[in-house]
């Protein structure tokens, strides 16, 4: 095989996402044929080099998964977890391939959530560039004026850049309404962000759908994509339509 950018390689062999695995690299944690690399540049053949991430041995992964997990409240979105809290891969027993987390959901939200050990899926799919619609229901401590729902979906500022338009919709009314929020970012926190600014809390938080997928299982639960989803997704994303 050709070589590959060390932090691609480490992506696609399932070891993490492609932003994570240069932190590794520039941390000292990744090894080459014996010798410590710290610069993202560095290249490698994954078929004849020898490496190495905490002294694990890198191997290409057999087989390519893909797995829609309904996140539940109060579970990190990592693959571990300095602190001991529970954290998605604690709810993955009995998958047999080393997948990790696309994207993320904060501690207290819920909902949809992708894990997969292909790499160039979940670099695809969290790039901003690609526009993929998630799609949350938000309850809030309040509702927002008419001219609040448009500045909302105009964007704010946040960390100093605007937030990319999105879609707002009210779906219930009431002290504490409702409301379908439509995003094509994954800033950290963004949704909560976004209604604080206008002075409103959010209650509860849920993702229900990313690109066409909807969430259709329960709490805590997980199952494996469709291949006819994992090709729609890849289309999508405009990657190849293989699936192993």
């Amino acid at each position: 095989m050709p070589e590959e950018r060390l932090q691609k390689l480490l992506s696609q062999a399932g070891v993490t996402s492609r932003r994570k695995a240069e932190e590794l690299i520039v941390e000292g944690r990744v090894t080459v044929n014996g010798k410590t690399v710290t610069e993202l540049g560095s290249k490698a053949d994954i078929e004849t080099d020898h490496i190495k991430v905490d002294g694990r041995l890198l191997r290409a992964p057999k087989h390519l998964t893909y797995i829609a997990l309904n996140k539940p409240k109060e579970c990190m979105t990592t693959v571990s977890d300095p602190e001991g809290r529970q954290t998605v891969m604690h709810l993955m027993r009995g998958v047999r391939e080393r997948v990790f987390p696309v994207g993320r959901l904060d501690y207290h939200s819920e909902g949809l959530l992708l894990l997969t050990n292909d790499g160039e899926f979940a670099h695809r799919l969290t790039a901003p560039a690609n526009h993929v619609t998630k799609t949350y229901v938000v309850k809030v401590n309040g509702a927002l004026t008419e001219a609040q729902e448009k500045q909302f979906r105009d964007g704010i500022p946040l960390h100093g850049r605007r937030t990319a338009p999105s879609e707002l919709k009210r779906i219930k009314h009431g002290t504490n309404p409702w409301y379908e929020v439509k995003i094509t970012e994954g800033r950290q926190n963004q949704i909560r962000i976004m209604f604080k600014h206008f002075g409103k809390l959010v209650e509860k938080l849920r993702r229900v759908k990313i690109g066409f997928l909807e969430l259709d299982i329960a709490p805590a639960r997980y199952r494996s994509l469709t291949p006819k989803e994992v090709e729609k997704f890849r289309k999508l994303l405009k990657l190849d339509n293989r699936v192993d």
